[in-house]
């Protein structure tokens, strides 16, 4: 038996950055993973994923050389060795992770761990007993009727990152961050891609006008899409798959060699016991306070596994809050309005805050700015002319509500949005900023001036 101030159940984003701050913070950690450190995101997820995307992008470059005076002559993209350059930064990265744990002195335990109580966990052979418990075990694809997967037709995010050979035609059930991100990279190597999105645009938790764009991105890019699809159902045969939905009051049915589901998740718990110390699950996901905490004393839950926000770096956030104030320290409650998300698709999307619609309907009197990206020097010096900046403000106190990016790095160029929401910067603030000549940067201060008339390099509607 060993005994620990913290034992952390999954080695994910959440877990790991948990334990690493509170061995900082001088406590004892066990980490429990059943697999590989890193999680979902590290090894099958958002680094994957986004190398891939790399990849797409680059093979785009190839395909449109001609347009910067390159000529390139049988040219090959083999989809197989970028799954494989993939898998290669996944390795390096769960090495680091498992480096960064062994130097803090983390205590890695292998095993599916099991409450015995409150304060023990059993995992595999060892029982492990701490002071306080943290669940981080993520969340897993939720089978839903009709659209179960078998693997190899009808596949998740997991076999679709692992997928080396390019299918000719592929239908992607949910029009999300997963839906678009793979629809970007599989068009790129040639696939005919056709995306099934239920609500009525692509990425229906942005901001209606940044959808807007992404489809008319999509549309010049060749990339297929249906809103308003119900699917009933996917089927696998010889040939590949079909795909039964009705969309305009009419059922239709598509077919294709892959059909990807990328809908519907629910936290990994179903082995935890957690009847056994009286933690509740709702809607698939653990329930918690504002604190994190469970229902069971000591116990706390952190990441996908409770259903908020289902990304990385907030399960991030939380495991450091939680243990920081598990150790006596005033760490600041998170704000998930204030927490960034980024979509990797091309043109990139990103936002912080509320949409134009949500401040709408919170009773908000708005104004909102805009620039778009062809207006600005660096986009066009780098031919990526689809996008814009929109920020939404409160029209009497001036207070950024909310800012959406789409356009080329709008996941880098979030970052200055992220620090001013989290300091509370107005747009007149942000628009008092110098941004760097010729840079991205300039579009946030150009929408950020646009809120009150005042572009310099945009007539304002």
């Amino acid at each position: 038996m060993a005994e620990y101030d913290v034992a952390i159940i999954g080695g994910g984003p959440g877990g790991y950055v948990a334990a690493i701050r509170a061995a900082q913070l001088g406590k004892r950690v066990a980490l429990v993973e059943k697999e590989r450190v890193g999680g979902l995101c590290l090894n099958w997820g958002c680094i994957p994923s986004k190398a891939l995307l790399w990849n797409a992008e680059v093979v785009r470059l190839v395909r449109d050389a001609a347009k910067y005076g390159i000529e390139i002559d049988n040219a090959r993209f083999d989809m197989g060795k970028a799954i494989d350059r993939s898998r290669q930064i996944v390795d390096q990265m769960v090495k680091g992770v498992e480096f960064l744990l062994k130097k803090h002195g983390v205590d890695t335990v292998q095993g599916e761990a099991r409450f015995q109580s409150p304060s023990q966990l059993r995992a595999g052979d060892l029982t492990v007993d701490a002071k306080n418990v943290i669940i981080a075990t993520g969340a897993r694809p939720r089978q839903l009727p009709g659209l179960a997967t078998d693997g190899k037709t009808i596949i998740g995010s997991r076999e679709a990152l692992a997928l080396r050979e390019q299918p000719a035609k592929a239908i992607i059930v949910g029009g999300g961050p997963i839906g678009v991100e793979f629809a970007q990279f599989w068009s790129a190597y040639g696939v005919e891609v056709t995306i099934l999105e239920a609500l009525d645009r692509l990425l229906p938790l942005e901001d209606e006008e940044i959808s807007a764009q992404l489809e008319r991105a999509y549309k010049k890019q060749g990339i297929k899409f249906i809103t308003g699809a119900q699917v009933a159902d996917a089927s696998a045969n010889e040939g590949g798959a079909s795909v039964r939905f009705t969309a305009e009051g009419a059922e239709q049915t598509l077919a294709a060699d892959k059909v990807l589901v990328g809908i519907g998740f629910e936290a990994n718990v179903a082995s935890l016991g957690l009847d056994r110390i009286g933690v509740q699950v709702e809607r698939g996901y653990i329930k918690t306070d504002g604190s994190l905490q469970t229902a069971a004393r000591g116990v706390y839950a952190i990441g996908d596994a409770t259903g908020v926000m289902n990304l990385a770096h907030v399960a991030s956030a939380q495991g450091v809050m939680v243990v920081e104030r598990l150790a006596g320290m005033e760490s600041p409650p998170l704000d998930y309005k204030r927490l960034p998300r980024a979509t990797f698709c091309q043109p990139e999307v990103a936002s912080v805050g509320y949409t134009e619609r949500e401040a709408r309907e919170l009773g908000r009197e708005i104004k909102v700015g805009k620039f778009p990206a062809r207006a600005n020097g660096r986009a066009k010096a780098i031919d990526a002319l689809d996008g814009m900046v929109k920020i939404v403000a409160d029209a009497r106190d001036g207070e950024t509500l909310g800012i959406h990016i789409i356009g080329p790095m709008a996941s880098e160029t979030l970052a200055e949005t992220a620090l001013a929401m989290t300091l509370e910067a107005t747009p007149r603030e942000l628009g008092w900023s110098v941004a760097a000549h010729p840079t991205l940067g300039e579009t946030v201060k150009e929408a950020a001036l646009a809120v009150n008339g005042e572009a310099i390099h945009f007539i304002t509607e």
